[in-house]
């Protein structure tokens, strides 16, 4: 007899077991799908972000590749070389890593305050990337650098 009362009690459990279970409704499917694609989109901004981030990065990297070069060219020549010549001068588009650069390049001699030459000259390349996409990846690479002359005694204190 227990056995049989075990069977009736275990198919009473069942049942009310079976009445207790539901599934998800429609509402709450559509919320959690809902939630899932709000956090799939946040995720993809932020790879799309990253991305642009890399590629910035590496123009800009080439950038300073390029204006280094530029800089060291002016570091090689004597200080009255006609390549130190003061003023502004923009190359054509320089090529590197198959990408478009504008160059320009600036000389100016540094003075003392009453307006005496400090035999020095302030060197400024700045190089921009031509290429498409964000503003923020065409920002210019600006480099500064000072020349002097090597020449001793020339030097007048600030």
């Amino acid at each position: 007899m227990r056995d049989k009362e075990r069977n009736q009690l275990s198919a009473a459990q069942r049942e009310i077991a079976q009445k207790n279970e539901r599934g998800f409704t429609l509402i709450e499917t559509v919320i959690a799908l809902v939630v899932m694609m709000v956090v799939g989109l946040a995720s993809a901004s932020l790879f799309v972000y990253a991305i642009q981030n890399n590629l910035g990065g590496g123009e800009r990297a080439l950038a300073m590749a390029v204006a280094q070069q530029h800089l060291e060219q002016f570091r090689s020549v004597a200080f009255d070389d006609t390549t130190l010549a003061v003023g502004t001068t923009t190359l054509p588009t320089v090529v590197s890593g198959e990408r478009k650069y504008t160059v320009v390049r600036t000389v100016a001699n540094e003075t003392n305050t009453d307006g005496t030459s400090k035999f020095l000259k302030r060197i400024t390349i700045r190089v921009t990337p031509q290429t498409g996409g964000p503003a923020w990846v065409r920002t210019p690479v600006v480099l500064v650098s000072h020349r002097s002359t090597v020449a001793m005694g020339l030097y007048a204190a600030p």
